[in-house]
């Protein structure tokens, strides 16, 4: 993989959409290891049809649960949840985010772009205890824990997990489904999950074969494909 160093305010997920709208090799890596946030971003190239490829989004994450359970205390715990966001210890402490070239479930695109942001600190670093629902890294013991040492090794679990489920048999991409399962926030659930300026509550199911999420509502139960996540790239 090829790192590309931001600094300041540049966003890693915004440049690495560009250089990939440009036609950069997949594997790049931009990140800016800045003092309160760790952001980052992985272009790929898939070569299946998006809805298969978002996979990479939790694919990712399970890569960042590997990496920091590699790195911190064994009492830092990590959950994912569905839509991206990253839980430390049980509070909000980051979140995976993805943008392609195409937003056609059916296509394989051109490019996907999953970015990773990890917080270092609290949202009130002298008052850690007034937001119990968000943290950073410092506040959950990981202050000894080197920024850069935590993109090499989320870069390195995720590339090994990438090789897994491109594997030609299946067992690559159910290894995924049941370490994802097992780190999945609100599996089982009653949830609220926003969806396209909506707010949906119901039973977190499961997920599909493409990690689309199974949402029971009343006697109904609900497909909501991972592509539904993708942001708008600029």
């Amino acid at each position: 993989m090829a790192g590309l160093p931001l600094s300041g305010a540049q966003d890693p997920f915004e440049r690495a959409c560009a250089q990939a709208a440009l036609g950069c090799d997949a594997g790049l890596v931009a990140y800016n290891l800045g003092a309160d946030t760790l952001r980052a971003a992985l272009v790929l190239a898939p070569e299946v049809p998006l809805r298969a490829a978002m996979a990479m989004l939790p694919t990712c994450g399970v890569g960042f649960q590997n990496a920091l359970g590699a790195l911190a205390p064994p009492e830092v715990a990590v959950h994912l949840e569905w839509g991206g966001a990253i839980r430390v210890n049980g509070a909000s402490c980051g979140r995976l985010r993805a943008a392609a070239s195409s937003a056609d479930p059916e296509a394989v695109p051109d490019w996907l772009v999953i970015g990773l942001e990890v917080s270092w600190m609290p949202p009130d670093p002298e008052a850690p205890g007034a937001t119990p629902d968000a943290t950073g890294l410092i506040a959950e013991g990981c202050a000894e824990l080197d920024p850069g040492h935590l993109l090499e090794s989320w870069a390195r679990h995720t590339l090994v997990w990438i090789n897994r489920i491109e594997d030609v048999d299946a067992s690559g991409r159910a290894a995924l489904h049941t370490d994802w399962r097992a780190l999945a926030h609100g599996l089982g659930e009653e949830i609220v999950q926003p969806w396209r300026g909506e707010a949906l509550s119901g039973t977190f199911l499961g997920v599909d074969e493409d990690f689309g999420m199974l949402l029971r509502q009343g006697t109904e139960t609900r497909l909501l494909p991972l592509t539904g996540l993708l942001e708008e790239n600029t």
